[in-house]
């Protein structure tokens, strides 16, 4: 998960001790306070400001001056009391240029006429057209403090993502129609470049691997796995193909990366399996068969939650009881694995990578989460996101469990599905399906979405 930071700005005319005809302040210093700390208490950083804000000069000197912050995420201004809104609108308009998250947030109440100053504030920048998050409530009520984390976190995604590079290693994967990317799109709507490699930089770097990074290598699954693969040619390989990765993607400055596997790859050297499951691991963004949309998938996934995340197939869909089994072809972060750990087998498909490859083995560990999809419907994003509870079937039914694919040593996902299953079959786009662990998810994947500007379809 990473760290996010905001701005916390306190605006309203009537400040500076200044009181009603009963004798109160009109501004609450408590309040403020208990609002601030809630935040932090998230995790947010707060850059704080001892100005209250309410002339045209002071919305200048304190809003202007944090649009040049490039670590800032959001902008959070906390309602005082009332508010003339042509005072803020102008150097609100002018950090909206930056594209950073802008939240008006009113405290409810009857004194210092708070809700009056956030009402006012927020008509305003509808009226000219900035895009923003009005949450009026409480910081004690976790359902209103987490609408304005979750915006906050969403904000600091877009913030992040802006002006990185996503690598593309090798070409299309398996024929995949859905999944393929616009570069001049993804500049557009996320502000981020993409840059490819064939596969040939890539196997030449793993055939430089040292003995003793293998070694490093070998230490480092050690304390990942239950047990040691066999250590065979093709053991060697799958260990290169990770470590060949994690140097070219320093070398060419990827923030996260996309990989085609097979045909190519995975029939001239080895299977990515084991080499992807270690880099999401790492908590690196990245997708297998240069499936974009994956990869943008598990970027919101692995920056907003405490979890890695994990792709596979939608290999069985029971309507009966809205279960969906995510079954991946050998790659998943061996930190996701219930309480048997992770452990190792072959890829194990002949036509989709004649060379073989180390792959994980492993069953998700219980727990809540999201299954969400980024895609494309006649060339315009959109994101699927659906709620949902991972399972652990028994020690009886597991094995059996397992059979019914016909590859039961590939890494496995029981998870039921807390939406109507026609509307999410309908809706999704792909084969794959990306699982996040969190509930908090779903909202901060939401408000990702309508701060980038897609259509969300929330199941």
């Amino acid at each position: 998960m990473i760290k996010a930071k905001a701005a916390f700005i306190v605006y309203g005319v009537h400040k500076d001790g200044l009181k009603d005809p009963m004798g109160g302040l009109f501004i609450d210093d408590g309040i403020i306070e208990k609002s601030k700390k809630a935040l932090v208490d998230q995790g947010i950083e707060l850059i704080e400001n001892d100005l209250v804000v309410a002339t045209k000069q002071e919305a200048k000197q304190v809003i202007c001056s944090l649009a040049k912050d490039d670590g800032l995420d959001c902008l959070v201004l906390f309602s005082g009391t009332w508010i003339w809104a042509a005072n803020m609108v102008g150097a609100i308009r002018e950090f909206a240029k930056t594209g950073k998250g802008i939240i008006i947030w009113t405290y409810p109440g009857s004194q210092g006429w708070r809700p009056v100053g956030g009402l006012v504030l927020k008509a305003a920048l509808k009226e000219v057209g900035i895009r923003h998050r009005y949450v009026y409530g409480r910081s004690e009520d976790k359902k209103d403090l987490d609408r304005v984390v979750s915006y906050i976190m969403a904000s600091a995604v877009k913030n992040r993502i802006n002006m990185s590079t996503m690598g593309a290693f090798g070409g299309r994967g398996m024929g995949q129609t859905c999944g393929v990317a616009d570069p001049s799109q993804w500049m557009k709507i996320f502000g981020i470049d993409i840059d490819s490699r064939d596969t040939t930089e890539l196997i030449n770097t793993a055939e430089s691997v040292s003995r003793q990074e293998l070694d490093q290598a070998y230490e480092k699954m050690e304390k990942k796995f239950r047990n040691m693969p066999v250590q065979n040619d093709v053991t060697e390989r799958s260990i290169r193909l990770y470590i060949a990765i994690k140097k070219l993607l320093k070398k060419n400055c990827f923030d996260f990366y996309t990989i085609q596997s097979f045909p190519g790859l995975a029939d001239d050297y080895v299977a990515s399996c084991f080499a992807q499951s270690m880099i999401l691991d790492d908590g690196i963004p990245t997708s297998t068969l240069s499936d974009f949309n994956t990869a943008m998938t598990s970027i919101l996934m692995i920056y907003l939650g405490s979890e890695r995340v994990y792709y596979g197939d939608f290999q069985c869909i029971d309507k009966t009881n809205n279960e969906i089994k995510i079954i991946g072809d050998g790659a998943i972060p061996p930190s996701l694995a219930n309480k048997y750990g992770a452990g190792f087998a072959q890829h194990g498909i002949p036509t989709e990578g004649g060379a073989g490859g180390l792959s994980v083995e492993a069953v998700c560990k219980k727990g809540r989460g999201v299954l969400g999809r980024i895609c494309r419907v006649d060339g315009q994003f959109r994101l699927v996101v659906a709620k949902c509870t991972v399972t652990e079937p028994s020690d009886d039914e597991i094995e059996a469990r397992r059979k019914e694919c016909g590859i039961p040593f590939w890494p496995h996902a029981f998870v039921t599905v807390d939406a109507d299953m026609d509307a999410l079959l309908e809706n999704w786009d792909n084969e794959y399906a990306c699982l996040g662990y969190g509930d908090h998810l779903y909202q901060q994947m939401l408000d990702f979405a309508e701060l980038v500007g897609i259509d969300a379809i929330a199941l």
